[in-house]
């Protein structure tokens, strides 16, 4: 029964969720939502007619008028049957396409007035055409699709209504809904036959390249279940033999370390390609060994492993201070590092380089920047390093090769950006196997070791935020293209009062805790130390200071141990020699009186600041001068301008003008086994001289530093502040300095300052009028 083509009729209609049917379609539809059974019910009333419209959207359960299509088929209803679940299955078969006019009201089910959208068929040869270019791509997409039976084309085939076939193939193929309804929607045949033709084609080509997308994933899969069989074969066969799983099971486990290790693209690339190759060698070969060293060595570096830094400056400030005494120079140095790091979050890593007297803490403050930053800490001695491998490592083609100290110190500390101490640069050494210092060139350049190449590992490695500190004894032994690369602080020797705060907060409490005795049960004090300082020790820094505590501490607890009456020992200038043994050392003037020719000299050294008598004999003779005392090079020529001076003086100084042809001259230095050199005793030996040629004695109070000129005037010496403290260890009251070195006074502590009277000089004649006891005849 067709429909009114003008007005339409009421029919009952049925939604239908993801599924659309076509005229000439029969299939089964199980309906469970109960507007549409109420359909089917007044369908099943009249003529079993109804319209069924597809829903835009599947997973609207009670859609509204504008959630259904406008176009639909009527179809007649040829069975129903009632399921157990409480749906209803039926059989429908597809009349004809009918269009939605209106919704008539009920509230049971969906009604609606429709009427039927006729095909417009025309003879044409151009539909002919269509229809056998459509029949021909759709034999092509059977051929490429498993979805569709080659029984189907056949059946196909056979339809000789161009509409109908584009509704049947149309109805065979996996299509969206929306496309469907666009084919159901299109009563124009030719129209219809066009649009399936693009379809077709568009279906055709996706088939095509899911083919070849599929052909590729089934090699893949074949190449991996290959070489699972492969690896499972191997490991049985291997197990067989009583291997253990031998080279397959250390590959499994190498490749499992990688997967769990964060490392940089190209070191992950390069640590694939030396497993690769250690899983296709023999478990014999001893090449095997080295591969598996070498993965082993880029697997445990930290590439990306960092430490946070810790930049709260108050903090590290206390840290700094808890642990040292003084040292102000590099505890602020360390806060400015801090202060920038905060501002501009990414700072290359500093190269510091500490120099100064041993036993001054330079060690031990490297230690205290670690963990004033939150950072990890390595130490590495340079002392007697002689091999260029020690820095770089060797290669891999030598037996029981390994990378150089600074990887390994950085393995050793687990993290990118520790402080890196290089203990002792200035005691390295060259040989045949090359030159340490010239490989350190690139480890404390921070434009370049951020690159850093270890013969070892030959991948580059970034030492940028490492931050280096070196320590030395003395700068001029540390070859000059190092030193340009490093910041130099300098650390100076101790004062007295220095001295005394450590040993009381810092030796003292640490030596009793290591000999194992209480607080209580040894006391000393500030007296007691400063007589430990002054008679058993003469040092720059506190080393020598901390062994003899020790050795007291070490006496306490062995008389705390052997007699029981000592509950507590208590430590003074009387008993302080039971302890530590006879003085060693006379505290007081260099000298108990003024004599003539004998002269104190301020030397520098790199253990410290030192006193030195310089004296001259004057004997009858022929003019020899003779320089005795171990005096080097510069020394002796120190030795040669003094002695010119005075010759061109001597008439003016009151001297007889042939004193050269008439005497022969001795200098001499005590402590000739100590190498002495420098021009910086040249007013020494000038004013031993004069005052042996004119019998006049030298002040015992004065001490004097500075070079001189044959026309006698006084030239800067460097080391000025451990000369100072020397003299004021030695109890003298005052000192003789070069005019240009006046501003060195502000590196003075206060404490030796006020103790010390600096007198400037740049004449050889205000020296002599200082040093003198009384005036020669100078005019």
């Amino acid at each position: 029964m067709g429909l009114n083509r003008a007005k339409g009729r009421r029919i009952p209609l049925l939604p239908l969720r993801g599924l659309l049917v076509f005229p000439s379609m029969v299939l089964h539809l199980d309906v469970g939502r109960e507007k549409s059974i109420k359909a089917l019910e007044k369908a099943m009333l009249e003529d079993n007619m109804i319209l069924l419209c597809s829903q835009s959207e599947v997973n609207i359960e009670d859609p509204s008028e504008d959630d259904i299509y406008k176009v639909g088929t009527v179809s007649k209803v040829r069975q129903m049957l009632k399921l157990p679940n409480g749906t209803i299955r039926v059989l429908v078969e597809g009349m004809f396409r009918a269009e939605v006019l209106e919704y008539t009201d009920s509230d049971q089910y969906f009604e609606v007035m429709a009427k039927e959208l006729p095909e417009t068929e025309v003879p044409d040869p151009e539909i002919d055409a269509l229809m056998r270019s459509v029949l021909t791509q759709f034999e092509h997409y059977i051929s490429l699709s498993k979805k569709v039976t080659p029984e189907t084309l056949a059946a196909v085939s056979d339809i000789d209504e161009p509409g109908r076939l584009a509704d049947v193939i149309c109805s065979h193929l996996s299509l969206k809904i929306k496309d469907k309804q666009m084919i159901l929607e299109t009563v124009d045949v030719k129209q219809r036959l066009e649009s399936m033709l693009d379809i077709l084609n568009n279906e055709r080509e996706v088939l095509e390249l899911e083919r070849k997308i599929s052909q590729r994933v089934k090699k893949q899969m074949e190449k991996t279940q290959k070489e699972y069989y492969l690896r499972e074969q191997m490991k049985a066969i291997q197990k067989e033999l009583g291997d253990k799983e031998g080279r397959a099971g250390e590959v499994e486990e190498l490749r499992q370390q990688l997967e769990n290790t964060d490392v940089p693209e190209k070191v992950r690339e390069k640590i694939e390609k030396e497993i690769d190759r250690l899983e296709k060698m023999p478990s014999t070969s001893a090449e095997g060994g080295v591969i598996r060293n070498y993965v082993d060595w880029l697997l445990a570096l930290p590439w990306n492993k960092q430490t946070e830094d810790d930049l709260d400056l108050d903090r590290a400030e206390q840290i700094l201070n808890e642990d040292h005494y003084g040292l102000e120079k590099p505890k602020e140095r360390v806060l400015e590092y801090l202060a920038v790091q905060k501002l501009v979050k990414k700072l290359k890593g500093p190269i510091l380089c500490l120099v100064g007297p041993p036993g001054v803490g330079k060690t031990s403050m490297a230690r205290s920047i670690a963990r004033s930053l939150g950072r990890e800490f390595v130490r590495m001695s340079l002392g007697g390093v002689r091999d260029e491998a020690e820095i770089r490592g060797h290669r891999r083609t030598y037996v029981g090769a390994m990378p150089g100290r600074i990887i390994q110190g950085i393995k050793n500390a687990g993290s990118n950006n520790p402080v890196f101490l290089l203990d002792e640069i200035d005691k390295m050494a060259m040989d045949f196997r090359g030159d340490p210092s010239s490989a350190l060139l690139e480890v404390l350049d921070p434009e370049q070791n951020n690159t850093f190449s270890d013969h070892f590992i030959e991948l580059p490695f970034d030492l940028s935020n490492v931050m280096f500190i070196t320590t030395a004894n003395a700068v001029h032994t540390i070859p000059r293209p190092l030193l340009d690369r490093m910041e130099v602080l300098y650390l100076s020797g101790y004062t007295e009062l220095e001295k005394l705060k450590i040993a009381e907060r810092y030796l003292l409490p640490k030596q009793k805790k290591e000999h194992g005795l209480e607080e209580n049960q040894l006391h000393a004090d500030e007296h007691t130390l400063l007589q430990v300082i002054r008679q058993y020790t003469r040092e720059a820094g506190v080393r020598n200071l901390e062994q003899q505590v020790a050795a007291i501490c070490r006496k306490a607890a062995k008389m705390i141990v052997s007699d029981k009456q000592h509950a507590a020992i208590t430590i003074s200038e009387s008993n302080l020699a039971e302890f530590l043994g006879p003085v060693k050392f006379r505290y007081g003037l260099a000298e108990e009186e003024d004599q003539i020719g004998a002269v104190t000299g301020l030397a520098w050294t790199e253990v410290g600041g030192d006193t030195l008598v310089i004296e001259v004999t004057v004997m009858p003779g022929n003019g020899k001068l003779t320089l005795t005392g171990k005096l080097g090079d510069v020394m002796k020529e120190s030795a040669q301008a003094a002695f010119s001076y005075t010759r061109s003086r001597a008439d003016r100084l009151k001297i007889d003008p042939a004193f050269h042809e008439k005497n022969d001259i001795h200098i001499h230095i005590p402590e000739g086994a100590i190498p002495k050199d420098g021009p910086s005793a040249g007013i020494t030996m000038a004013t031993a001289l004069i005052s042996a040629l004119t019998n006049i004695p030298v002040s015992r109070e004065v001490a004097m530093t500075g070079e001189i000129t044959l026309r006698g005037r006084v030239l800067p010496i460097g080391g000025f502040k451990e000369k100072a403290l020397a003299a004021h260890r030695a109890g003298i009251k005052k000192v003789l300095l070069p005019k240009e070195n006046e501003k060195d006074l502000k590196d003075i502590p206060e404490s030796v300052r006020s103790e010390l009277t600096f007198v400037l000089v740049s004449h050889m004649d205000e020296v002599l009028e200082h040093a003198l006891v009384q005036p020669v005849g100078v005019h």
